[in-house]
């Protein structure tokens, strides 16, 4: 049975260990979740590509014959590193603070909540003697927050998590997201030519230059068909840099390009789209694609999406299916012809912000419907 008040110990333990990204250091939570698990017999393994930057994976191995059982798996995942703390908090960042019935702390919604609740469902099923037919599998994962290049990404590039199904844990107020936008992230950097600012028709100014690019971008109608629940493709410039001092004709200008994108565009064909923009300001410029990320969707109707549908119903709890505008990691499942969706037990409105906060009431109900969840999948 689901143990309220263990389960808010344990989520107040999580927020105390210090685990933001940058710089990246997931070592001490993977230690404690180590020692916290271990008593009880599930089927332990770190992985690790990077210093100090493990992956735990837990298995509550499955009575099937063991290949079958392994690849029919359930994989629950959260990740354990959290976006820095940054200043102005008026709560502890660290989980001391119990007020109202939320619990405040750095990651109580990204997702240090969600992963005290897969723990404390998984405890709760071998306290209550249960033996799934295949397996269960929690992947407390690092790197989420800078790309998961030391987490899911190479998990899976490496086949060490082949499950059949999974359910990333990694949203909030029970919220199923079954569809996300794509993401194209850039580097652009202009090049033009110096002069004295006080005769600027003798260079090339590459902050102008970049300017315009930017307005064209901005102001480019993506071609796209509508989608039930995203809204239409965004750009966004995160930085820029350039120049070197107020009275010449800067030669460079950098800027970085958060562009989402919607199911059914063309990836390739959105990298052409931005580069002719820039081309038709510049021909000296340099693009640099950071990242690119596929759309995802799975469908309503599918069989696994409306079983947690189902549990969750059953806990009393009715969630909300929901797109992303933002990345979360079930894109990356698609790739490997594995079915993926996400949910989760966070504040809305609180992710990455100052005294970020989850419900304890939200947090109990949610790992109640994980651990039903568990169960209803493993009758399928």
């Amino acid at each position: 049975m689901v143990n309220k008040e263990r389960l808010i110990q344990l989520t107040q333990k999580v927020l105390s260990i210090d685990s933001q990204n940058p710089p990246g250091y997931e070592k001490a939570i993977c230690d404690f979740i180590i020692k916290d698990m271990k008593p009880l017999g599930l089927d332990m393994k770190e992985v690790m590509y990077q210093k100090d930057r493990p992956n735990l994976i837990m298995t509550l191995k499955g009575s099937l014959p063991r290949k079958k059982a392994a690849r029919e798996a359930l994989l629950l995942t959260p990740h354990t590193d959290v976006v820095p703390i940054g200043k102005g908090w008026k709560f502890s960042p660290f989980g001391r603070d119990v007020v109202n019935g939320r619990i405040y702390g750095r990651g109580a919604s990204d997702d240090k909540g969600n992963l005290a609740c897969a723990m404390e469902a998984m405890r709760s099923l071998i306290e209550d003697g249960y033996r799934p037919e295949r397996d269960v599998v929690l992947a407390a994962t690092a790197d989420e927050e800078t790309g998961s290049h030391m987490g899911i990404k190479p998990l899976l590039i490496k086949g060490v998590l082949r499950p059949r199904l999974a359910l990333v844990l990694d949203s909030v107020d029970y919220d199923t997201v079954i569809a996300q936008k794509g993401l194209f992230h850039s580097r652009i950097c202009v090049f033009g030519r110096k002069a004295h600012g006080a005769t600027n028709w003798r260079g090339v100014n590459a902050i102008e230059q970049a300017a315009e690019i930017i307005r064209l971008l901005k102001a480019h109608r993506f071609k796209f068909s509508p989608h039930a629940l995203l809204n239409h493709p965004t750009v966004n410039i995160g930085t820029i840099t350039g120049g070197d001092k107020v009275n010449m004709v800067a030669d460079f200008c950098e800027f970085t390009v958060d562009l989402r994108y919607m199911p059914g565009m063309d990836p390739k064909e959105i990298v052409r789209t931005v580069k002719k923009i820039v081309a038709s300001v510049t021909r000296k410029y340099k693009l640099e694609v950071e990242d690119l990320q596929l759309p995802f969707e799975i469908s309503a109707e599918n069989a696994y999406v409306k079983a947690f549908l189902a549990s969750a119903k059953k806990i009393g709890v009715i969630p909300r299916l929901k797109g992303s505008d933002g990345a979360t990691v079930i894109s990356f499942f698609q790739h490997y012809n594995i079915a993926a969706f996400a949910t989760g037990f966070g504040k809305s409105g609180t992710l990455h912000a100052n005294d970020e906060y989850a419900e304890i009431k939200t947090l109990y109900n949610g790992t109640k419907v994980l651990e039903e969840f568990i169960k209803h999948y493993d009758r399928m």
